[in-house]
């Protein structure tokens, strides 16, 4: 509907993301100036209504009765007033003060869609404000509206509620009749008395536990003879929204099929759908690895390497800060810096996608293959998220009613390539593939996903056994992208990614270099060494030395370190990291380290995820003795089999 747009329009990178009280859902705020005007935005969790069916749900209808906030904008779609006007039809009852942000006027247009935002206002006695996001139209006028809208604080407007006819209303008087504003608070006794009766499950575990227990019988007992009211609450609503749009909508050109319809009738269709997924996400990666690769090899040779040698030649500085600064800082983090062109065109690229409605389509066409997992059809949009991180695609699995479902798609997560996995496998698959690096990377994106396919069906039908729901979901309307939101988005990505290689990165790097020069400064005598040569006999079944065991084991804390660890290992070897590379590994055991990264266990911030999200321990322990043997038991065999062909 164009929320986060407007939001990011609004505030551009003044923004902090943080965690709802007691939640893992992540939740934006940010602040809006204009002259004298200060606006504290908070950008809710989208929803189509107030019913706590999720916990996003819950998240939003709480945040406006808990924090009452001054004014509440409601982004609809221009293109499905229709749907989106059951909203506004319950906010009305919580949110007084209401401005209604009519988006995609555009798009609606362009469907043979008229809407008479007058019209529509005055029906709805709500300020309407016709608004084009992307294109950021009508953004001026919205935040006029809302500062006009906030003047009205002292005497609340009068908003027209929806006339429920006599019969209802005596029912919901009556319930109300059954409460005390003590029992209800902080809700409105009126709205709560109406979720009673649309049996809302969370409103009713409420009021059961405040209310006395000789008086919930009675309420009980009244609200089973009316179960009924629930469908006629809803029927009434709906009447509502007819009448509104009979009043503010014109349809044209009927029978004419749009271009949403004809993409979509390959986008959405079973086979050439899959098709289509996996010729844009080639075109993606290809594009990703051509521009992004020698970019970053640019700036490895010509930032690192070069800076690395002159630190060398400075001798007024002692030796331990040389190795430090060159060999800690420097070929650790400042190596994984190096990844930010690969990084910048994926986030871009995956904005891309988003903005003009694909990333929805590419949900519904793998519908289908989730049912085969067991899984909710909701869990496609987790498991594509997690292509970004595996972090926010756990937290986004809040969406999935189903609590086997979630757990299910919490536990395939992991094997979801992130983009911290795919850095590391862009550059190791550079090093010993060129020109064929995107077909080798996308094969390893195509074979983790084997994986992860073979493993839901086991824990589906051996594990946590159940049945799968359809999956039901608005596809948005394709429409040219925003460059300035994808642009915001993609540098909020590559802050975060700064921000990490700069504290987490930055740690495990300096970590690894004092690791590698106690107790004598050899690196071969080194404690580091030591791990790596306990793991040695594992990894040589791999083609693996202990430089690249110790590398995979560094990845626990971020999969960047991989590189990062690599870097401080390697700095002493002489060379771009490219080259240094390619002298302890072959082509068959490069194959193999590709194998076992992406199945290797996920870093500790999705362990903290999944911990958090499963309520305890015994998840998260099982998800890191599982990956690392499955991770062995495919590379091992990987290796011994690829080692027997000629140049390998």
């Amino acid at each position: 509907m164009g929320k986060s747009t407007i939001f990011n329009l609004l505030t551009g990178l003044s923004q902090h993301v943080g965690n709802w009280p007691g939640k893992t859902v992540e939740h934006k705020t940010g602040v809006f100036r204009q002259g004298e005007l200060t606006m504290n935005i908070i950008d809710l969790p989208g929803t189509y209504s107030l019913t706590a069916n999720s916990v996003e749900e819950q998240i939003a209808r709480d945040y406006l009765v808990h924090d009452d906030p001054d004014v509440v904008v409601a982004v609809l779609n221009a293109a499905s007033l229709e749907r989106n006007l059951y909203l506004v039809a319950e906010l009305i009852e919580l949110a007084p003060r209401l401005v209604i942000a009519l988006n995609m006027l555009d798009v609606a247009e362009q469907q043979g869609i008229k809407i008479d935002t007058e019209a529509l206002s005055r029906t709805l006695n709500i300020p309407v404000v016709p608004i084009v996001a992307r294109a950021n139209r009508g953004m001026r006028e919205l935040v006029n509206q809302i500062e006009q809208e906030y003047g009205t604080a002292a005497g609340l407007p009068d908003v027209k509620h929806i006339e429920y006819g006599n019969e209802i209303t005596g029912v919901i008087d009556h319930v109300n009749s059954l409460l005390d504003d003590g029992i209800t608070t902080p809700y409105p006794k009126h709205w709560t008395a109406m979720k009673l009766l649309e049996g809302d499950k969370q409103i009713s575990k409420l009021i059961r536990a405040r209310m006395p227990a000789e008086r919930w019988p009675v309420l009980d007992s009244y609200l089973s003879e009316h179960e009924s009211a629930a469908v006629t609450i809803a029927m009434l609503r709906f009447e509502w929204i007819e009448r509104m749009m009979a009043i503010a909508q014109q349809k044209h050109h009927v029978g004419q099929v749009s271009l949403t319809e004809k993409i979509d009738r390959a986008a959405t269709h079973p086979i050439l759908g899959l098709f289509m997924l996996l010729a844009i996400l080639g075109a993606m990666y290809w594009l990703v690895f051509s521009i992004g690769v020698p970019m970053q090899e640019f700036l490895d040779i010509n930032l690192i390497v070069r800076t690395r040698d002159f630190i060398y030649t400075l001798s007024c500085m002692p030796q331990w800060l040389q190795g430090f600064l060159a060999d800690g800082v420097l070929s650790g983090a400042g190596t994984v810096l190096t990844f930010i062109p690969i990084l910048f065109f994926f986030f871009a690229a995956w904005a891309f996608l988003e903005d003009t409605g694909y990333t929805a389509r590419a949900a519904f066409v793998t519908d289908r293959f989730m049912h085969t997992l067991g899984l909710h059809g909701k869990s496609c949009m987790p498991l594509v998220l997690g292509l970004g991180c595996n972090v926010p695609a756990i937290l986004g699995t809040r969406i999935i009613d189903s609590p086997r479902a979630r757990l299910l798609t919490i536990l395939l997560t992991p094997l979801v390539p992130c983009t911290g996995r795919m850095a590391v496998i862009a550059i190791i698959a550079a090093a010993f593939f060129g020109s064929a690096a995107a077909l080798i990377t996308i094969g390893i994106i195509i074979f983790s996903l084997i994986m992860m396919t073979v493993v839901g069906v086991i824990l589906n039908k051996f594990v946590l056994r159940g049945k799968s729901s359809a999956l039901i979901m608005e596809l948005p309307l394709y429409h040219v992208p925003d460059l300035k939101l994808i642009g915001i988005v993609t540098w909020q990505n590559i802050l975060a990614f700064i921000k990490r290689a700069g504290t987490v990165i930055l740690a495990v790097s300096i970590l690894v270099w004092l690791l590698s020069v106690i107790p004598n400064g050899d690196i071969n005598d080194s404690l580091l060494a030591e791990i790596g040569k306990w793991l040695e006999p594992v990894g040589r079944l791999m083609g693996l030395n202990w430089q690249m065991m110790v590398a995979l084991l560094s990845s626990f804390v971020a999969k960047e370190n991989t590189i990062a660890t690599l870097g401080v290992i390697l700095s002493g070897s002489g060379g771009d990291f490219t080259q240094q590379i390619k002298t302890i590994l072959t082509p068959a055991a490069a194959i193999a380290f590709l194998v076992v990264q992406v199945l290797f266990i996920p870093c500790v911030a999705t362990i903290s995820a999944i911990r958090q999200e499963t309520g305890g321990w015994k998840w998260p322990i099982l998800v890191l003795i599982f990956q690392m043997v499955l991770s062995f038991a495919i590379a091992i065999p990987v290796y011994q089999v690829l080692r027997l062909f000629p140049g390998m």
